[in-house]
């Protein structure tokens, strides 16, 4: 199915939703860096699914997005369909329960839901265990694909189990034993299965300590990261015993930059983009400076941002 065709046929045959021809990916990425996408959708959950089955049946190809904190889009931007995870798809419900004999709850919060959102719903009821997730600007069914954590916590310490879109168009839910969750990634990531909603389990807490420890660990972020220019928040995986950002220092590379691509001088553990930095001046500076750091330490950088799209 030529492109012509199938963005038509894909249109007619869901008008109930909006439908982006050609839209920029730098308006969906936290990096602001990113060529257009043949056709950008943001669905309900339900829709979501619905356009899936369509796409698998005409194989058209889709790319899964949330909030775009985690991604690297190429300069020469994704072929096929983007379907993002974002406000349509960012209900929470909190359900109050017992386990075993002490005050919990259960929130349950669909893909497209910030981790923001759900740690505000979470400090309102003065539940614990999301205090690490409250400056994340991820969503949540991206934070549980990779796993993500910040100061002492992760997705893996709260989630209780997870709702996902099998390949072959069925649904299943997984327990947290089935999750597979890793280190910066799940069960989720290495099948490529499309996470639709997850059930967290938080504990009863006090309502302003949460907000407190939440507002404290905010404002340390405020402090030691470059949240004044945009980036896709740490750009390489912590290696075992180490710290990113402390061997690109050690390397010399505070405020190395490709064009307008640079590491942070406030965090070396961030590459930011100081304006107007293209996907390949990320990309280069990101090979770079692991091509330094290996032939300073011997450790070689992985990357923590995922790339999408055709550079």
């Amino acid at each position: 199915m030529n492109k012509t065709h199938w963005v038509k046929k894909i249109r007619e045959r869901f008008p109930q939703v909006k439908w982006l021809e050609n839209e920029p990916m730098s308006r969906h990425t936290t990096f602001r860096i990113g060529g257009a996408a043949e056709l950008f959708v943001s669905p309900t959950v339900s829709q979501a699914q619905e356009i899936l089955a369509y796409c698998r049946e005409h194989g058209i190809c889709v790319t899964i997005l949330g909030n775009g904190s985690n991604v690297l889009v190429g300069d020469r931007g994704i072929p096929g369909l983007v379907l993002s995870f974002g406000r349509e798809a960012s209900g929470i419900a909190v359900e109050e329960i017992r386990k075993d004999g002490i005050a919990a709850a259960r929130m349950t919060a669909e893909a497209g839901a910030l981790l923001s959102q759900a740690a505000g719903a979470a400090a309102e009821r003065g539940l614990t265990g999301m205090e690490f997730a409250a400056g994340i600007p991820g969503t949540v069914g991206g934070a549980m694909i990779m796993n993500a954590g910040a100061y002492g916590g992760e997705m893996k310490d709260i989630a209780q189990s997870v709702r996902v879109l099998l390949p072959d168009g069925s649904i299943e839910e997984w327990n947290r034993g089935e999750m597979g969750l890793v280190y910066r990634g799940s069960r989720m990531m290495r099948q490529g299965v499309v996470v639709l909603s997850v059930t967290l389990l938080l504990a009863q807490g006090e309502k302003e300590t949460v907000r407190r420890t939440m507002q404290q660990l905010r404002d340390r972020r405020l402090e030691k990261q470059p949240l004044e220019y945009p980036s896709a928040g740490s750009t390489f995986k912590r290696p075992e015993g180490n710290f990113a950002g402390k061997l690109i220092m050690d390397a010399g590379l505070r405020g190395y930059a490709v064009g307008d691509a640079a590491i942070s001088e406030k965090h070396c553990g961030f590459v930011i983009n100081k304006g107007e930095a293209t996907a390949a001046d990320v990309r280069k500076l990101m090979e770079e400076v692991s091509d330094r750091v290996e032939k300073e330490s011997g450790v070689r950088l992985e990357p923590e941002v995922r790339f999408v799209g055709e550079f």
